[in-house]
């Protein structure tokens, strides 16, 4: 046996005609409790790695974890740290406190119950409730939830502005509300990685190598980000009160509106076809925006008041949704040249098992 850099080495043995062996560590063996004729998995991996593990995986009881909070925590504070459990990848999650639960508190687990994606309350106790992820290991596909994703970013763009255009307030909140659902997703998205991240079986069943997992991560992010400019554009209804835009100044802001829809859905296709042509394409866009930007700024130098901050708002949120469809892009162009070197590496070694002659 040969150790380096914390890999064990073995060398392969021929039994029969046409069996290869290798031995075990001796301490992975027991560690995990393993025993002669226990089954293993194993699990091919695009790098020509094979992952291994127990037929029976001991996820139950190594993902329940005890969470104690205090009653008088921060409603916020609180959800962010269920957040950060949940992305953890926790199946079962104990919130307990010191004494009886307050009513604040239990509202706010079960206000993160009906947020994410999965959690459900299992059990309740005075000074306790259980949370239990029912989603486990049969995720959604991770593609399809930043398809939607992008759709209900697209949708809250286009409201956003037709809330600024008719300076309706209603229609501004829906936006504001239906951020949740992004976040959510997103959140999602982030739980699902994690999980793929410490356990094969998990990597498996999303059907995602881990560069892609990481490249859909950082999609999901961006698009996330991006639905925050939506509210923000949304929120300057409210600021504008009364003030009634320009009709110059606000159909400027709609071509740039436009033009910023259009470099994140372009981006996307560019993602999903790995087409570097189209992504260059959003990258370049983003640079105009920026000269257009600076041709509003002039002109909304001869506004004063709230009606001037507000727009500035708005103007700053295009151009940032924008650059954030850039950076998609960039991530596309990324996902485009490693999958193609992958691929080429997977040509390769299959020509190699073609000329290999026989056992």
């Amino acid at each position: 046996m040969r150790t380096a850099g914390g890999f064990h080495g073995r060398r392969i043995q021929k039994t029969g005609g046409s069996t290869y062996i290798v031995s075990l560590p001796k301490t992975w063996v027991v560690q995990r409790g393993l025993h002669a004729g226990d089954v293993l998995l194993f699990t091919p991996r695009p790098d020509g790695s094979l992952t291994v593990y127990a037929e029976e995986g001991e996820r139950v009881e190594t993902n329940r974890r005890v969470v104690q909070v205090s009653n008088d925590m921060e409603s916020e504070h609180l959800f962010r740290i269920l957040v950060a459990e949940y992305i953890a990848g926790a199946a079962l999650l104990e919130i307990r406190t010191e004494g009886r639960m307050s009513p604040h508190t239990r509202d706010v687990v079960r206000s993160f119950t009906q947020r994410m994606i999965g959690p459900e309350i299992l059990e309740e106790t005075s000074e306790s409730v259980v949370v239990q992820d029912v989603v486990g290991t049969n995720p959604l596909p991770i593609p399809s939830v930043i398809r939607r994703m992008h759709q209900m970013v697209r949708a809250m763009q286009t409201d956003a502005m037709a809330a600024l255009h008719a300076q309706d307030p209603s229609i501004a909140r829906d936006v504001v509300e239906r951020d949740w659902e992004v976040d959510r997703l997103h959140w999602f998205v982030e739980k699902q990685v994690t999980t793929a991240l410490r356990d094969a079986r998990t990597l498996t069943a999303v059907g995602l190598t881990l560069p892609e997992c990481a490249t859909y991560l950082l999609a999901s992010r961006t698009l996330e980000r991006i639905a925050d400019h939506a509210v923000r554009i949304a929120e300057t209804v409210a600021m504008l009160g009364k003030e009634t835009p320009p009709s110059n100044l606000v159909g400027a802001l709609d071509a740039l509106a436009q033009s910023a829809a259009t470099s994140l859905s372009e981006a996307l296709e560019a993602l999903d076809s790995r087409d570097i042509a189209r992504a260059n394409s959003v990258v370049d866009n983003a640079k105009r925006v920026t000269k257009e930007r600076e041709k509003i700024l002039r002109e909304l130098a001869n506004k004063r008041g709230r009606l001037a901050v507000g727009l500035a708002y708005v103007l700053e949120s295009l151009e940032r949704s924008a650059f954030y469809a850039s950076d998609l892009a960039e991530i596309a162009i990324n996902h485009a040249v490693a999958t193609a070197g992958d691929a080429e590496v997977s040509a390769r070694a299959a020509e190699g098992r073609a000329l290999a002659p026989a056992a």
